[in-house]
């Protein structure tokens, strides 16, 4: 990497840091109880489902694709390990059941995309249809509830005074900054957004490794699923809406171009504080979530103007 291309790199990203500080600062003039230990412990709590959909995603469209399914396989991940778990299975069990039916979702969503040469656009678009329908025919429309202690702790318990989800958050993104930084895994992740014929051509398996990257797409979706039914103890067919804006949106903001071949894991957890931060401080001040649906869509947009004048800049 030259000097240019370090410059863009780590520019943007401090940028996006310098962004959340300032959003911060605001926020706490605005609203004397933003920056409560208790709030921010609360943001950080609320952000952690998002994040954790946003690091498959960063995963998804480094190699210029798209996963618009996240949503949904949410939801027929939840109900899924509701069920297992209602039926007194081992937390564990219930946990590898939500994560088995998130990563199989993702692997058909790679194999549809690899194989059967579908846009990833269409391919989740029809997913985010099939796996919201399944969770609905599957639960009979209906929540899932009444769980076990230990199974609830997974959202409502603390270690040293920090939320479990917000630990799960933590290491999630540790790892997910190693693969994506020291794996062979992340090394043919960028190659292939970078440019995937040259990948190709230079003996990578493209289709191999754009159907694991969708396949921890919907893994990570399952594992979100398990936090949001432990903290709401219940597994909602329809939960999960516009997740997959959410998390496109934290990807992007955090510097992950739509373009391919550009973005990290730091640059997604700020981008989705951003989004938790943005989201909080509205309902402080009291915005109408209509409101806020606006604001959120325009972040989306200009974040998007910045990465292509960016794009535009480096070449």
């Amino acid at each position: 990497m030259n000097l240019k291309d370090m410059i863009h790199h780590y520019g943007r990203q401090f940028g996006t840091l310098i962004g959340l500080l300032i959003l911060c600062t605001v926020l706490w003039i605005l609203s004397p109880f933003f920056l409560t230990v208790s709030n921010v412990l609360n943001i950080a709590q609320q952000t952690s489902i998002n994040a954790i959909i946003a690091v498959g995603m960063t995963f998804v469209i480094i190699t210029a694709g798209i996963d618009l399914s996240v949503g949904s396989i949410l939801a027929f991940s939840g109900v899924v390990l509701a069920s297992v778990a209602k039926a007194g299975a081992p937390v564990p069990v219930a946990i590898a059941a939500g994560l088995a039916v998130g990563l199989l979702c993702g692997l058909v969503n790679g194999l549809l995309i690899t194989y059967g040469k579908l846009p990833p656009f269409i391919s989740t678009l029809g997913m985010m249809s099939v796996a919201r329908g399944a969770a609905l025919l599957y639960s009979d429309g209906r929540p899932i509830s009444g769980f076990s202690a230990s199974f609830r702790f997974l959202a409502t318990g603390e270690i040293l005074h920090i939320p479990m989800p917000v630990i799960i958050m933590i290491l999630v993104y540790l790892i997910a900054h190693f693969v994506l930084t020291r794996t062979k895994l992340g090394r043919y992740t960028f190659a292939i957004g970078g440019n995937e014929e040259a990948a190709l051509l230079s003996g990578v398996n493209v289709k191999f490794y754009k159907a694991a990257v969708y396949g921890i797409s919907g893994m990570l979706s399952g594992l979100a699923a398990v936090i949001l039914t432990a903290r709401l103890s219940s597994a909602q067919p329809i939960a999960g809406i516009m997740y997959e804006l959410d998390a496109i949106a934290a990807t992007v903001i955090g510097g992950t171009s739509l373009m391919g071949g550009e973005g990290t894991i730091v640059g997604t957890l700020i981008g989705a504080f951003i989004m938790g931060v943005l989201r909080n401080g509205l309902n402080l001040l009291g915005v109408s979530s209509f409101i806020q649906q606006i604001v959120i869509g325009s972040v989306i947009i200009i974040a998007v103007l910045v990465d292509m004048a960016l794009k535009k800049q480096s070449k």
